[in-house]
């Protein structure tokens, strides 16, 4: 079990690495943060995240490393980097996890944890985190974010033998997060509720990239209104026919929410935009992969995905 003033260590010190551990950290938690080509910035500057939610917030001591091996056994890790990373990432995760160590996958996309729980040993818990936050990295240690920003969990695997040890862990990460002012919850079904969350995901952020549009130009124009509400619509229907169905008035409610939220580059945007590899296997390819065994077919999302790995192909040229 967690001990009681757990340790944290952020794995991917990015927009969302960034914002949930400095969270965590006002909050008195001791967390540690692995980063790369932010480290000089942020060990001379600290972490900042200007948020139109909570105003200007900034921690001036950071506990910062270069190397996985020089940062102390941690309880918990946040995992904030890409999912195109995960196989570089596992070798570090296991050098920072403690003994009974949580890890939690704060990433988009279906399959993410069955890929990293192959590449790591089977004593470390490996829980998914959907995040629902509008926020993005403008500059090396500065997070900019707009919007939301809660974060629910769900048990994948580990050696938690029975569904009540599962939820305890569970709910020590949705408590740990709540402390910190975070919204959280937990899912009753981690692979129902990656499907619902690629609801949102499947159109904004490919369409972003092919569009060159953020969330309100694609909801304010009627021609890409209804494709986004079409691919919503195959996504739920896939949901369905794997096994997993989801309210029927979840388009609705996703596109209404939408509406009211301020102008959004989601982060496949700024991984294009940036030259950053698009998470276009965890996002798009798996779950049509998954759609095509059970025989359902999603023709707009398939033709999305062909254009963004025409955009990818041409980019790395």
């Amino acid at each position: 079990m967690t001990a009681p003033h757990p340790r944290i260590g952020i794995i991917g010190t990015g927009a969302i690495g960034g914002f949930y551990g400095l969270m965590l950290a006002r909050a008195g938690y001791d967390v540690h943060f692995l980063l790369r080509s932010e480290y000089e910035a942020v060990r001379q500057n600290g972490l900042h995240v200007n948020s139109a939610v909570q105003g200007s917030l900034h921690l001036d001591e950071v506990q910062a490393y270069r190397r996985a091996a020089d940062m102390p056994k941690c309880d918990w890790l946040l995992v904030g980097a890409k999912s195109t990373s995960n196989p570089e990432l596992a070798p570090l995760i296991v050098e920072a996890a403690g003994q009974d160590a949580k890890v939690v996958v704060l990433q988009n996309g279906l399959g993410i944890e069955d890929d990293l729980r192959a590449l790591l040993p089977s004593n470390i818990h490996l829980l998914g985190g959907l995040c629902f936050i509008c926020a993005h990295r403008s500059a090396l240690g500065v997070v900019e974010h707009q919007a939301l920003g809660g974060v629910n969990l769900g048990y994948h695997s580990g050696s938690a033998a029975t569904p009540e040890q599962q939820q305890a862990l569970v709910e020590e990460g949705v408590s740990m997060f709540r402390a910190a002012g975070v919204d959280s919850n937990a899912a009753a079904n981690l692979a129902q509720a990656r499907w619902q969350k690629l609801v949102w995901n499947m159109p904004y952020n490919g369409l972003s990239v092919l569009l060159d549009a953020g969330t309100a130009p694609l909801m304010a124009n009627p021609d890409s209104r209804a494709l986004v509400r079409s691919i919503m619509l195959e996504a739920c229907g896939a949901a369905s026919a794997c096994g997993y169905p989801l309210p029927e008035a979840l388009v609705d409610r996703m596109m209404t929410a939408t509406d009211h939220m301020p102008n959004y580059l989601p982060s496949m945007y700024h991984d294009h935009a940036h030259g950053r590899p698009m998470e276009l296997e965890a996002i798009y390819a798996a779950p049509l992969a998954a759609a095509a065994q059970v025989g359902f077919g999603m023709p707009k999302t398939e033709a999305l995905l062909q254009a963004l790995r025409f955009i990818s192909m041409r980019a790395d040229r």
